[in-house]
């Protein structure tokens, strides 16, 4: 047996590549199941449904608190001004509606986060709120949760009333709006709306770019209370008079760093400042963001109340200790080499990869497939039913690698992913940051590898900044960029 034959055997490990293609009967993300309420229920406290209950909850549709969980309450937590808030050591100590507190449970979450401990109380004693959490940290049921589950039993009084059915004319009128940079992150927080709104009467929608536009009418025309949005489908819908924010009572804006990196400040200063938004003046907005540069400070200062509480969750822009940081020295003629002998030395799980550019991805795409590993790929130029059916199969296991540019790199919540590679070292430090953060999520344990070469030496001092911190091992090439002192 050759080397050729070993390296077929030893790829096998990671179960049949399957070129993967798109189905073009599967539905838009906007089109999933939610719970949809009915006009006969007597209480706000509708019946179970067991079908939809699994496919929400379900094991391999959520991620769980991991065996690192413990560690993870260890982070350091400030908020500014000091001594205003409680922290809730557990979700029964919070004051959650009585839904919501099985949805909770539903959803396996033990233990708050420490950016839930404080997000939680402090969202329901009514304060504006700028949460800066490392990312992985439960950020998203942070927010859902406290604006949820005041909004429960209040629907009645609060909501637009359902449209009529088979109506020419609607117009939603959210409650809650969610504004997200990316589709991918979008869907994903529509999905934990479909979790934590299940049996109460708020309805769930979500609408993005890059897919078509009947599918997420027909969806607002049956209803929406909660609407995750990102800028630009959600200023196409308002101008078009598809979406009036009129009755929004909380505005999220969720990695706010990453809308104003993409060039979204125009557009989400219209959506706030030149709209409907809350006319009777009562809005509550919360931003949330990985990271804490100037723009987001003056963004907080136009948005938020003068009396907003600040909120800081580990270090800034920080990452976390329980993902293992290796970085090899590669030349750029090396990398797929040594990629394959990565891939083949470590036991199959879900992996990440980065590039930086979309012809990249499609090159190390179809160079991995004809190694005979099951890979697939996603960036910016595929169209959103690729991008959909590209993340599903990465989801489900079908195709546990996924090569990916920086469109993928914020927010995505994958159930375990273990293994990370920065294929192409990206030359930001909080990108690089948000990248290896898609492991390690909530307090799991992840692996991340880097590709290192002089190319890179303008990240170099704050990559090892990052190293040092975490406790990780610094190479030898990386040594004369250590701090005097580890100094940070």
């Amino acid at each position: 047996m050759d080397d050729n034959d070993n390296q077929v055997n030893s790829v096998g490990k990671w179960g049949p590549r399957q070129k993967h293609h798109v189905d073009p009967n599967r539905q838009w993300a906007a089109q999933s199941r939610r719970y949809e309420w009915k006009d006969t229920y007597d209480d706000d406290i509708a019946p179970t449904d067991p079908e939809l209950e699994t496919e929400l909850f379900g094991e391999e549709n959520h991620v769980h608190t991991g065996i690192n969980f413990d560690k993870y309450q260890e982070i350091k937590v400030s908020v500014t001004p000091e001594n205003r808030i409680r922290p809730v050591e557990a979700f029964d100590e919070a004051e959650l509606h009585p839904v919501m507190k099985e949805n909770i449970r539903l959803a396996k979450y033990t233990i708050p986060t420490p950016v839930q401990k404080y997000s939680i109380p402090i969202i329901t004693d009514g304060n504006d709120l700028m949460a800066c959490a490392q990312t992985g940290s439960g950020k998203t049921a942070a927010f859902l949760i406290p604006t949820l589950s005041k909004l429960f039993g209040k629907a009645k009084k609060l909501a637009a009333p359902r449209p009529q059915s088979g109506a020419r004319r609607f117009k939603a009128e959210p409650l809650v709006l969610i504004i997200a940079p990316t589709r991918e992150l979008a869907t994903q927080i529509f999905d934990e709306c479909r979790r934590f709104t299940y049996r109460s009467m708020l309805r769930p929608c979500v609408v993005y770019g890059g897919a078509e536009v009947a599918p997420q009418k027909i969806e607002l025309a049956k209803g929406c209370d909660v609407l995750t949005a990102t800028p630009g489908r959600l200023n196409d819908f308002l101008e078009r008079g598809i979406v009036s924010l009129r009755r929004v009572k909380y505005l999220i804006l969720d990695e706010a760093d990453r809308m104003l990196d993409m060039g979204f400040e125009t557009d989400i200063r219209k959506i706030v400042q030149k709209s409907d938004l809350c006319e009777d003046g009562s809005r509550q907005t919360l931003m949330f963001s990985a990271t804490f540069p100037r723009q987001i400070r003056t963004l907080a200062t136009d948005f938020l109340a003068e009396n907003h509480l600040f909120l800081k969750v580990g270090r800034v822009g920080g990452t976390t200790s329980d993902i293992t940081q290796k970085i090899m020295f590669v030349e750029d003629q090396n990398k797929r080499n040594s990629l394959v002998e990565l891939l083949l030395k470590q036991p199959p799980s879900r992996t990440l990869i980065f590039v930086e550019t979309k012809r990249g991805a499609d090159s190390l795409d179809d160079y991995l497939y004809n190694q005979n590993f099951p890979t697939t790929s996603i960036h910016g130029d595929r169209n959103q039913r690729e991008r959909e059916d590209a993340l599903l199969a990465f989801k489900t296991g079908k195709s546990p690698i996924l090569i990916a540019t920086a469109v993928a790199a914020r927010g995505l919540d994958i159930k375990n992913v273990m293994h990370v590679i920065n294929y192409d070292l990206c030359n930001e430090i909080d990108e690089y940051v948000h990248r290896i953060g898609r492991t390690a999520r909530v307090g799991n344990k992840g692996l991340a590898t880097t590709f290192y070469n002089e190319k890179n030496s303008e990240v170099a001092t704050e990559l090892v900044k990052i190293l040092v911190e975490c406790k990780q091992e610094v190479p030898h090439f990386l040594q004369s960029y250590m701090p005097p002192d580890n100094n940070l």
